[in-house]
């Protein structure tokens, strides 16, 4: 064997492994970006359903802040408050059905 086909062969497997090396990095590199964009993808999901939620929220405090109506029926539903004169009535769930 002569110098020259050593060089071409030396040359041959170094390419072989140069370009092995890049396609294990490469599959390595996409599986972990894949991995990243179902994570941004349910982050922002989640971001999605945080901003409905404090749109409600908004809403419920706009409300509380300027519908005296609104205020009166919150009062009465979660305290249990009544008018003079009202009777509150109070009836339990049944228990549940096995």
């Amino acid at each position: 064997m002569n110098l020259r086909s050593l060089l071409i062969s030396f040359y041959l497997l170094l390419l072989i492994v140069v370009v092995a090396a890049s396609g294990i990095s490469y599959w390595r590199n996409d599986r972990e970006h894949r991995r990243l964009l179902a994570q941004e993808q349910q982050v922002r999901l989640r971001l999605a359903e945080a901003r409905a939620r404090l749109a409600d929220q908004e809403r419920i405090l706009d409300r509380l802040r300027n519908d005296p109506a609104y205020v009166e029926t919150v009062i009465r539903r979660r305290l249990g408050y009544a008018k003079p004169g009202e009777t509150i009535f109070r009836f339990e769930d049944p228990p549940a059905r096995p």
